[in-house]
């Protein structure tokens, strides 16, 4: 591990870890509080469909069943109601359902905050590509609240639309992209739970874990920090705040 890059980026999220590690102490978790391994794990992600997530995804996380992806632009979970309820079934019945919902930012090595160094690539480029855009158009006061999305580029559309209802916030913010990034997770996370409230799992767990990944440069690899990690029982409706479980992990 690029111990300077590991620095630089908790330098804007303090409780970053690699993804790796955060996917390492889940299953633990898992092990610990369900008796589960992760092969009995129906694994869904809502994060952005860019590439680069793809190339820096975790291998240990193959372990679960999945990914089914949940995600599109930004992480939002475009799939609605038919992706989340589809992927629900596909669950072993004596198993759990497990969701990481989050939006993507790079940092670069040199500390540079939206960006990151792609595979074969000699500068970096925009990272959250869809956010960054969105952002230029709102400080250019080019994007307007309500505006009906067109039909080619809806998603897009929609992730504008999300920035426009926090306008004075994000704009007024000391790193714009950063709290652009907040504003998607609240967003995402919100649909999450109403997702899942309205979907019926035919088994007895549902775990949820939500927070920002980080996509450091290609010889680097990704990080995540988790800001939410809840353990729903299917059976009783219980719901058990496991974030220190991930700590102690």
């Amino acid at each position: 591990m690029n111990e300077a890059a590991r620095d630089t980026i908790r330098k804007t999220y303090a409780s970053a870890r690699t993804t790796h590690e955060t996917v390492e102490r889940l299953f633990r978790v898992l092990s610990t509080e369900l008796g589960l391994q992760p092969q009995q794990v129906m694994h869904a992600d809502s994060i952005c469909c860019d590439d680069l997530n793809e190339i820096e995804y975790p291998e240990r996380a193959h372990e679960m069943l999945g990914p089914f992806k949940l995600g599109g632009l930004a992480g939002f979970p475009f799939a609605g109601l038919t992706g989340m309820g589809a992927f629900a079934h596909h669950v072993p019945e004596e198993g759990a359902v497990f969701v990481f919902y989050a939006p993507h930012i790079g940092i670069t090595k040199l500390g540079e905050v939206g960006a990151t160094l792609r595979p074969g690539q000699t500068k970096p480029s925009s990272c959250c590509g869809a956010a960054r855009a969105a952002l230029a158009k709102l400080e250019s006061g080019s994007v307007a609240e309500g505006v009906a999305a067109d039909e080619l580029d809806y998603q897009q559309n929609a992730i504008e639309q999300m920035l426009v209802r926090e306008k004075e916030r994000i704009l007024g913010a000391s790193n714009r992209i950063v709290e652009a990034a907040e504003v998607i997770y609240e967003f995402i996370e919100r649909r999450v739970d109403l997702l899942a409230s309205r979907t019926q799992y035919p088994c007895k767990h549902l775990v949820l874990m939500g927070g920002i990944l980080i996509n450091g440069d290609h010889d680097v690899g990704s990080f995540s920090e988790v800001r939410r990690l809840v353990h729903v029982d299917l059976e009783n409706g219980e719901r058990t705040d496991w974030a220190s479980n991930l700590e102690q992990a």
